[in-house]
């Protein structure tokens, strides 16, 4: 090995990436003419084109859901997810659904009581197989975000960070905002 590479090693930091579906993890279906959440594909569209070479990934995709149809019941999943994980010591990003990210993350916030690692949530607000989608930037600030953020619950958005609770989706200009 050069000397270079033993500098990536020892520099290199892991996040975990924790998928529950959502826009940004929406495909399309030319047979049926639907936009759905089926199985993540985070890795094929947006991880594996990102030039990572500080950052190792490790992807769990916890479910496939559109935001609007989580419970309570999903929400407590998530949180529990995120709790295995944190044991672990590494950053982790949470993508989701635009329409109740904030709901979840306040409800982890709750469940969770006090992060040991940053946990930011983001997705997108158009699916990432689209030329428009905002999903490959708010992956990558998030990504970014998680390894430089103090221990706590974030909503990553639109290049901006939301300290979790107090965050809403502001529909009319669709991204997020505090209050």
């Amino acid at each position: 090995m050069t000397d270079w590479t033993l500098d990536l090693e020892k520099e290199r930091q892991d996040v975990i990436v924790l998928t529950t579906g959502g826009t940004i993890d929406k495909s399309y279906d030319e047979f049926e003419g639907t936009l759905e959440n089926r199985q993540t594909m985070i890795k094929e569209r947006i991880l594996a084109k990102l030039r990572l070479p500080y950052t190792f990934l490790r992807v769990f995709s916890i479910m496939s859901k559109d935001s609007l149809y989580m419970t309570d019941f999903d929400r407590s999943v998530i949180a529990k997810s995120i709790n295995a994980q944190m044991s672990k010591g590494c950053p982790i990003v949470v993508l989701h659904g635009t329409d109740t990210m904030a709901k979840t993350a306040e409800h982890c916030l709750l469940e969770v009581k006090k992060p040991k690692v940053p946990i930011v949530f983001t997705g997108a607000m158009k699916p990432m197989g689209f030329d428009d989608s905002d999903a490959r930037q708010n992956v990558t600030e998030a990504l970014l975000a998680s390894k430089i953020l103090p221990a706590g619950i974030y909503i990553s958005f639109h290049n901006r960070i939301f300290k979790v609770p107090s965050v809403r989706k502001n529909k009319k200009l669709g991204t997020f905002e505090s209050f």
